[in-house]
């Protein structure tokens, strides 16, 4: 508490500081694993944002499934707003293989949903 400065959203500060210190943990642990395979496939954003057609409840559902290194990468790019550069750098990664697995994220909701899950 004593390095709030009080300028900004409290909000914003203990978030900044709870997402930093669960990169930390993760590479701390290697409890993340991600795939590099940017050299071997190239990988495009889907063509419709399946995430914005979801229900919260869908999303989340999906989300916890998810292998840990697309949940991470998705949770920082689409939730918390990070760029891929700076995923890149929290999580010592190359920006592409950020980019990569982000598209493989959409594609695994994709994957993960039914037709009837937009009617």
């Amino acid at each position: 508490m004593k390095s709030y400065k009080f300028q900004g959203s409290f909000e914003g500060w203990i978030r900044k500081i709870m997402v930093n210190l669960c990169l930390k943990h993760l590479n701390k642990n290697k409890a993340i694993e991600i795939e590099n395979l940017d050299k071997l496939y190239k990988y495009k954003e889907t063509e419709s944002d399946i995430v914005e057609k979801m229900t919260s409840k869908q999303l989340l559902n999906n989300i916890l499934t998810m292998p840990v290194g697309y949940r991470t990468v998705f949770n920082l790019f689409v939730i918390e707003g990070y760029s891929h550069k700076e995923i890149a750098k929290n999580l010592k990664i190359e920006e592409s293989t950020s980019r990569s697995q982000l598209a493989k994220a959409k594609l695994f909701l994709k994957n993960n949903l039914n037709e009837n899950d937009f009617s």
